[in-house]
């Protein structure tokens, strides 16, 4: 069985979160999630670097960018983990051991679908948290409602096949510890614009929405 206790390893990760939000002044690092499978947990390489760059103009956040493996001890490290790709997730029994500790222990991981990444992802994180299911969250979540406010829930930025987008997420004794964004692909419009050519208005709206979810996780 999993253990559900916090650990050792999760105090690194609290003293960042301090340092954020008690004007200490230290460069937080928040990280790409690497894994295994064979899906491109590579892709939009522009993305993150693009959204702490807006954070850190925008809403004055020191952040940094980073990559984790998802079995290492140096997860700990990092407040925020960010996850995308187009195919297959492979995690191993001691690699969803280290994600839900870091999950449990205060850490919180952003899942972006680059478009057919739910199928593999889902199986994935229920070796995470066998006991917990994704849910829709409501458009009042607060997730949607911080610098900017967001009232009918994720912003479309790429069509896929044309569904709305929704934000799922799994909750662990009351706290949201990951967000599944699907049918938005917010990393898309994190992109640099020539990647996509996405309009300015839309990879605001994207850059905006990746906002809140930082603000969100910092300040719960």
């Amino acid at each position: 069985m999993f253990e559900t206790h916090f650990t050792k390893k999760a105090i690194p990760l609290l003293l960042l979160l301090c340092c954020l939000f008690h004007g200490a002044g230290a460069q937080t690092q928040i990280a790409l999630l690497k894994y295994s499978g064979g899906g491109d947990w590579y892709a939009n390489p522009t993305s993150l670097p693009n959204l702490i760059a807006f954070c850190n103009q925008d809403s004055k956040m020191n952040l940094e960018y980073a990559e984790v493996d998802v079995g290492s001890s140096e997860l700990f490290n990092y407040p925020f983990v960010h996850m995308t790709g187009h195919g297959n997730v492979v995690f191993s029994a001691q690699e969803a051991q280290n994600l839900r500790n870091y999950l449990i222990g205060g850490g919180f991981l952003h899942i972006d679908d680059n478009y057919g990444l739910k199928d593999f992802i889902v199986p994935q994180m229920k070796k995470v948290f066998p006991e917990l299911d994704f849910v829709e969250l409501p458009f009042s979540h607060p997730i949607y409602h911080q610098r900017y406010d967001f009232p009918n829930g994720l912003p479309k930025i790429h069509e896929h096949d044309n569904k709305p987008p929704k934000g799922y997420g799994l909750i662990y004794e009351g706290r949201l510890v990951c967000f599944f964004s699907w049918e938005c692909d917010l990393g898309d419009g994190w992109e640099d614009q020539d990647v996509h050519n996405d309009s300015q208005a839309t990879r605001q709206k994207a850059l905006r929405m990746g906002s809140n979810i930082l603000q969100y996780i910092f300040s719960n």
